[in-house]
C-alpha cells in the first residue's frame, strides 16, 4: 500500500528547500522531493532568497549538496559560501519527467513485495513461494489485465510520409483506433479499416509466368511491394463495392434512396489496413501529408521500476497472482484453486466496472439529450 511519501511542495515544484543558519554549507537532498534524485548538478538550479546561484558555487556529490567560497554572493552568502542566517535555500529540479498524478498507481515492484507479506508464509496461503515466481506470475497477470480492463492505452501522432506507411510502436498489441486531425480545428476523424485488401507476399515471374528463384540459395524472389498495395495507395476513391465508382455517385447513393448503407463506407475521411507480417500501417493516399493519431493497447510490462498498476485493480492482480501459483502446484485440494479462481473473476470485474469511469452526472446529461423530442 503506498502511503503519501512527498510534500506538497516537492510534488507540484519538484523541489526542497531548506533554511539558512549563515554558517552550515552541506545540505542533504531527499529522494521524496524529486520524481528522481539527481545524479548530477545539472539536473536541478539553486536558489537562496530568490536569487539563483552560479553552479560553480557549490559541488554535489549525491545526495549532498555543499556551498564553496568560490564566485559566492556577498548579499546572500557568508565568505565561505554559507547561506545567511534566516535566508530560504530553494533547490529545483530540472530536464525531468512529468509524474504529476502516479498516486493513482502502485509500482510492480510494491506490488510483489505486497504479495509476499500478505500471501506468503507459515499459516499463509501460500507456504513457499520464491521471488522469481511471484514476479513472473505478477508479470503475466498484469498483461492480462492490460488487454480489456487496465487503462494501458497509448497513442502516437505522426505526419503520414509519402510512402503512406507508418512503423507500428515498439510495444504495440492491438489497434484501439486511428484518426486523421483537422489542420485548423484539431478535430479528429476517425479511420476504418479497409478489410477487403491487403500486402500478400509478391512473387517475381518471368515472362511465360513462371516463378524466379534466387541463383544461389534457390529460394522464390519476391518484389518489395505487392501490385495490391500499389493500386490501393494509387487509389483516390473509397468504394463500398467492388465495381469502379466515383465519390460523388456515392454521394448519390447515400441520399434517400440507398437505404441500408455501411455507414464506414458512407464518408471520405480515408482508411487503413495493418501488415503485421512487415509491421506497418497502409494509408489511402488522401492522407499524405495529413496527421494521424494511431491509438493502441500495449501490455504495460517493463522492468519491476517501469510497471504500474492502477489502485483499482491492485486486488485483482492478487488474486490473479494467487490463482495463477496455486492452480501449478501439486496437493493443493480443487476447492482451494476453485475458490481462488472465483475471487480472481470477481475482483477483475469489480476492477473493470471501477476503472470504466462512469459518472452519475455525465450519465445524467447523455439521457437528457436522449429524450429530446425531434419536431417533424
Amino acid at each position: 500500500m503506498a502511503l503519501l511519501a512527498k510534500t506538497q511542495e516537492s510534488y507540484y515544484n519538484l523541489s526542497q528547500s531548506f533554511s539558512g543558519n549563515g554558517s552550515t554549507r552541506a545540505f542533504a537532498l531527499l529522494t521524496s522531493s524529486f520524481s528522481t534524485l539527481p545524479t548530477l548538478k545539472t539536473q536541478f538550479n539553486v536558489f537562496i532568497d530568490g536569487t539563483q546561484v552560479s553552479s560553480s558555487n557549490y559541488t554535489y556529490s549525491s545526495p549532498t549538496l555543499t556551498f564553496t567560497a568560490t564566485d559566492y554572493n556577498s548579499d546572500i552568502q557568508a565568505t565561505d559560501g554559507a547561506p545567511k542566517n534566516g535566508l530560504t535555500i530553494l533547490v529545483k529540479q530540472i530536464d525531468t519527467s512529468e509524474s504529476y498524478g502516479n498516486y493513482q498507481y502502485v509500482k510492480g515492484k510494491d506490488i510483489v513485495n505486497n504479495f509476499r507479506i500478505a500471501y506468503i508464509g507459515e499459516d499463509r496461503i501460500i507456504p513457499k513461494c520464491s521471488r522469481a515466481l511471484v514476479q513472473f506470475h505478477a508479470q503475466r497477470a498484469i498483461a492480462e489485465l492490460s488487454y480489456d480492463t487496465l487503462r494501458s492505452e497509448k497513442s502516437q501522432e505522426i505526419e503520414v510520409p509519402a510512402s503512406l506507411t507508418m512503423i507500428m510502436p515498439h510495444d504495440y498489441v492491438n489497434y484501439v483506433k486511428l484518426t486523421w486531425m483537422e489542420s485548423q480545428t484539431g478535430i479528429e476523424h476517425v479511420l476504418y479499416p479497409a478489410i477487403k485488401t491487403s500486402n500478400p507476399r509478391a512473387l517475381l515471374q518471368d515472362s511465360d509466368a513462371n516463378y524466379m528463384f534466387d541463383e544461389t540459395t534457390g529460394d522464390l524472389l519476391e518484389a518489395n511491394d505487392s501490385n495490391t498495395w500499389g493500386k490501393y495507395k494509387s487509389n483516390t476513391t473509397e468504394d463500398a463495392t467492388d465495381t469502379e465508382r466515383t465519390r460523388e455517385d456515392l454521394r448519390e447513393l447515400s441520399i434517400g434512396g440507398r437505404y441500408g448503407i455501411d455507414p464506414q463506407h458512407a464518408q471520405n475521411n480515408g482508411s487503413f489496413f495493418i501488415d503485421p507480417l512487415r509491421g506497418k500501417i497502409h494509408f489511402t493516399s488522401n492522407l499524405s501529408g495529413k496527421t494521424v493519431t494511431l491509438k493502441y493497447i500495449s501490455d504495460s510490462l517493463g522492468t519491476l521500476e517501469e510497471i504500474q498498476v492502477h489502485k483499482f485493480a491492485e486486488e485483482a492482480v492478487y488474486k490473479s497472482i494467487a490463482y495463477a501459483i496455486l492452480s501449478t502446484r501439486a496437493n493443493i485440494p480443487p476447492v482451494i484453486v476453485a475458490q481462488f479462481k472465483k475471487e480472481r473473476f470477481a475482483e477483475t470485474r469489480k476492477a473493470k466496472l471501477r476503472l470504466s469511469n462512469y459518472k452519475l452526472e455525465e450519465l445524467a446529461q447523455i439521457m437528457r439529450g436522449k429524450s429530446k423530442q425531434i419536431k417533424s
